[in-house]
């Protein structure tokens, strides 16, 4: 399986030129950004390689027998991680590389010995075919069974949902918007045989910005701030699209800041016409919110993205479940608390969430600590005085959360331990 996953690593590689050209044209993604992403690709694909010939994803554990312990002998104990089966994987808008055909989810669920099955998105489909094709010729230099990966194209949410109901599918790994994962996750647990749905379905990525860092770095964390916000079109599921300050002369000069480098930002091309669509209605709902003010307005058109800065008192935004859902593209809120005890409100009032951030000073620690044990049960990974986006592919990454950013709270879709969402312990005693 190693050399499985190289060789198609290889074989991508082959094709990168084809592969950046048919993306950037399909998506309106820039030609760096497809390269990058390539590398990102085949980066893992290797990284999964080197993870199975280590053996660690076995989690292997012996229990020696004790036939002479009292009262009852112990029986000879072996554990042993299996694949699960055949997994479906639903390709992603936003990656068409690595959260697609040949992504993190089908690396991993071949590296764990399964077979799978993607359904192509049809953001790109061109993109996909050409992938797939490397992974068929793959599967030809090293005469494996056909069977091992299969790609679906076209049709609507019917195709999906056949997939996900087929009786030889036994998990489905999914990224995408929460409408759609609800619906998928609902339709795998009510199969006469209910199965695993790893989705991972959106955040809106809080970052609360401690008092004594606002005072001593506003400009340099709204700076970062904005441009984090609007990379990429705003189009990344680690998107922090949510501030929460003290308000104060210190909250108004980082607003400032970040209106000021909003309106420097040009229009962007968005993924699709139906992500440009949403992420219209999604500023005008959060626009429509009581106690909401712009700060920064724009009027996209098409398939363009222009950013939004909008902003919120603590209470209005605490009366408001709905301004703390996600936008998917460059709109930022910035939710002015009145104290630190309102900002502990927020912080409990928060859904799950992929990331959180804290951006913190010497002086901020005491704050921290009240936040972090709050946090901590709110999002798959924690940042201090970073931007979330950008996922390093590593061992000791997770990107995931409690629901609604991901429909399991255990489980990771980036790095080495994501693996074991497609194995399954097996204990054999007294086996020869």
């Amino acid at each position: 399986r190693a050399a499985f996953l190289e060789r198609i690593a290889e074989e991508i590689e082959a094709r990168g030129a084809a592969i950046t050209e048919v993306g950037h044209l399909e998506t309106g993604l820039p030609r760096a950004r497809m390269d990058g992403e390539r590398g990102r690709t085949t980066g893992q694909l290797r990284l999964f390689a080197s993870h199975i010939r280590q053996g660690a994803h076995l989690d292997v554990r012996h229990d020696a027998a004790l036939p002479e312990r009292k009262p009852l002998p112990r029986p000879d104990l072996r554990l042993i991680q299996r694949p699960l089966g055949p997994v479906a994987v639903f390709g992603a808008s936003n990656f068409p590389l690595a959260f697609s055909v040949a992504g993190g989810d089908t690396a991993s669920a071949l590296a764990a010995g399964c077979p799978v099955v993607v359904k192509g998105h049809s953001a790109h489909p061109g993109t996909g075919e050409v992938v797939a094709e490397a992974v068929l010729a793959a599967i030809e230099a090293l005469d494996l069974p056909r069977g091992v990966f299969s790609l679906v194209q076209g049709g609507d949410r019917r195709t999906g949902e056949a997939l996900v109901s087929h009786p030889l599918i036994q998990a489905v790994g999914f990224t995408g918007s929460l409408t759609g994962g609800r619906a998928l996750f609902d339709l795998c647990a009510a199969r006469p045989q209910p199965i695993p749905f790893f989705g991972e379905l959106g955040s809106v990525n809080p970052m609360f910005v401690l008092p004594q860092a606002m005072a001593a770095r506003a400009d340099q964390i709204a700076t970062g701030w904005v441009a984090s916000l609007t990379l990429g079109a705003g189009q990344f599921c680690t998107n922090p699209g949510l501030a929460v300050a003290i308000d104060g002369p210190e909250a108004d000069a980082f607003a400032r800041h970040a209106a000021d480098g909003l309106a420097a930002v040009g229009p962007q091309v968005m993924l699709t016409d139906g992500i440009a669509s949403a992420y219209r209605e999604g500023a005008s709902r959060v626009g429509a919110g009581q106690g909401v003010r712009a700060l920064h307005a724009s009027e996209p058109s098409g398939r363009n993205a222009t950013p939004f800065l909008y902003e919120v008192g603590g209470e209005h935004f605490l009366a408001q479940p709905d301004l703390a859902h996600e936008v998917f593209g460059p709109l930022g809120l910035l939710v002015r608390v009145a104290d630190t005890e309102q900002m502990v409100q927020v912080a409990q009032a928060m859904e799950g969430q992929l990331t959180v951030t804290l951006q913190m000073d010497g002086g901020d620690l005491d704050l921290a600590r009240r936040l972090s044990p709050i946090l901590e049960r709110k999002a798959g990974r924690l940042l201090a005085n970073g931007f979330p986006t950008g996922v390093e592919v590593a061992d000791a990454m997770v990107h995931g959360g409690p629901y609604p950013a991901s429909t399991n709270f255990g489980a990771t879709s980036v790095g080495t331990l994501s693996i074991r969402r497609w194995l399954r312990p097996v204990s054999y005693q007294n086996w020869p």
